[in-house]
C-alpha cells in the first residue's frame, strides 16, 4: 500500500485478491459521463453458472470417481489444479466468473473461492466464502504485500472443519477467516470490479458495478466507501459525504472510509470534523498491528530506518507471532547497520514460520546464514 497524499482517496478492493488501489482524483468530470452506455452487470446466476464442459468433468472425475466426501475434495483439488484439467493460475486482477476463470485458467482469491465453494456444493461437500479483514501475503521474490481483505474457502467434512486458501503465504488477523453470506460474497465480486473499472476511467460502468454490490448487500461498507471515491471523482461532493458517512455508519473504524471522509471534509473546508476523524483514524491505527506493519514498510521504502524499526516493534508488541513483522524488523535493523540485532530477529523469523512452512524455513535460514557470513566478513576487515 501507497503512502497517502492529503487528497488520494483510496478505493479498497474488499476481496484483496488485488493490491489496495489508491485513487486520486482528476479534474472534475462532467455529469454527461454518467450517460453512457454500460455493459449489463453479470446476475448472481451468471457469476456462478458452471459451464457445461466443467459440469462434465466435475461429474465424471469428482462425483461418479468417489462416494466419500473425502476422496471427492481431494479429486476436486486435482481438477482444478492438474494440467489435464483446469491448470488454473494466480492472477491478482483476475476477478472473473466461473465461466470466465474456466475459459482463462486464471483467477484471484475471489474468483477461485466463488467457484471452488459452487463445485464443491454441486459435489455434495459442505463449503462456504470466509472473509478475513486483513491479510499480509509474503512473497519470497517480491517481499510483502500488504492487503486489506481476503476470502477463502471452509469445509466441513464429517465434524472436521478445513481450509482451502488459493495463497499459501497468508497471515491472518486476529480474528481469522469468518463465514460470510452469499450476497456478501457476491458484494466483493462487484465491488472488486467496480473499483477496477473506475481505475480505468470507466465511471459509467463502475457505478453499476457498485449500485449492484449495493443492492445485493446494503449493509457493505467497502461499497459505500468506493462509491464515494467515485462520486468525488466526479466532483459530486455532497453525495460523497453521505457515501462515506453511510460506510462509517455501518463500521466507524473502517480505515478507508475514515481516510477519505477526512479528506473530503478538509477540501470542504470543515477543518474540525476533518481532525476528528483524522484521530479516530489514528487510534484505530495505533491499535492494529497491520496498519503498524505498513506503515513500517512505507517508512523502509524511504530508508527512513529508525521509524521502520519503531513500526514494527510495535506491530510485533501487537502480534508477536507473525514471522512476517519480524523478517521485516530483521531487514530493518540490516539496513540500518545493526547486524546483530539482524540476526536475532531473522532466527525469531525462521522458529516463528512453522514446522510445516519448510521452504519458508528453508529460505529463512538460507537468509540468516548470508548475514552471518556478511558479518564474519565485515569483522575480519
Amino acid at each position: 500500500m501507497n503512502g497517502w497524499k492529503s487528497l488520494a482517496l483510496l478505493a479498497l478492493l474488499a476481496s484483496a485478491a488485488c493490491p489496495a488501489l489508491a485513487v486520486v482524483p482528476p479534474p472534475t468530470a462532467p455529469a454527461a459521463a454518467l450517460d453512457a452506455a454500460v455493459q449489463p452487470v453479470p446476475s448472481p446466476e451468471q457469476i456462478l453458472a458452471i459451464p457445461p464442459e466443467l459440469r462434465a468433468l466435475l461429474q465424471q472425475r469428482v462425483i461418479a470417481a468417489a462416494n466419500s466426501r473425502e476422496q471427492r475434495l481431494e479429486r476436486l483439488v486435482h481438477l482444478i489444479f492438474d494440467e489435464d484439467g483446469m491448470h488454473l493460475e494466480y492472477d491478482p486482477y483476475a476477478t472473473h466468473t466461473l465461466a470466465e476463470t474456466w475459459q482463462t485458467h486464471r483467477a484471484n482469491c475471489l474468483s477461485f473461492t466463488l467457484m471452488f465453494v459452487t463445485l464443491a456444493r454441486a459435489a455434495g461437500i459442505d463449503a462456504r466464502v470466509q472473509e478475513v479483514a486483513q491479510v499480509v501475503t509474503w512473497h519470497q521474490d517480491e517481499g510483502v504485500i500488504y492487503n486489506v481483505g481476503h476470502v477463502n474457502v471452509g469445509l466441513n467434512l464429517n465434524g472436521r472443519t478445513a481450509v482451502v486458501d488459493l495463497d499459501r503465504n497468508v497471515l491472518y488477523d486476529r480474528y481469522g477467516p469468518r463465514p460470510i453470506t452469499q450476497q456478501r460474497a457476491l458484494a466483493h465480486f462487484y465491488n472488486n470490479r467496480g473499483a477496477a473499472q473506475m481505475a480505468d476511467g470507466n465511471t459509467a460502468q463502475a457505478r453499476a458495478y457498485l449500485d449492484a454490490a449495493l443492492a445485493i448487500s446494503p449493509e457493505f461498507p467497502a461499497g459505500w466507501n468506493n462509491l464515494g471515491v467515485l462520486d468525488t471523482r466526479l466532483g459530486r461532493l455532497d453525495q460523497a459525504r453521505q457515501d462515506y458517512e453511510k460506510a462509517l455508519q455501518l463500521q466507524p473504524r473502517h480505515v478507508a472510509a475514515l481516510t477519505n471522509a477526512s479528506a473530503l471534509y478538509r477540501r470542504l473546508g470543515d477543518g474540525r470534523r476533518a481532525d476528528r476523524l483524522a484521530a479516530r483514524l489514528q487510534q484505530v491505527q495505533k491499535a492494529d498491528p497491520f496498519a503498524q506493519f505498513r506503515l513500517g514498510n512505507e517508512a523502509e521504502q524511504r530508508h527512513d530506518y529508525v521509524h521502520a524499526i519503531d513500526y514494527y516493534q510495535r506491530a510485533i508488541r501487537l502480534y508477536s507471532s507473525a514471522h512476517q513483522f519480524h523478517f521485516g524488523l530483521a531487514r530493518a535493523y540490516f539496513l540500518a547497520g545493526d547486524t546483530r540485532r539482524a540476526s536475532l530477529e531473522m532466527t525469531r523469523a525462521r522458529d516463528l514460520s512453522g514446522e510445516n512452512a519448510d521452504t519458508l524455513r528453508a529460505t529463512y535460514q538460507a537468509k540468516l546464514d548470508s548475514l552471518q557470513r556478511w558479518r564474519q566478513r565485515t569483522a575480519a576487515n
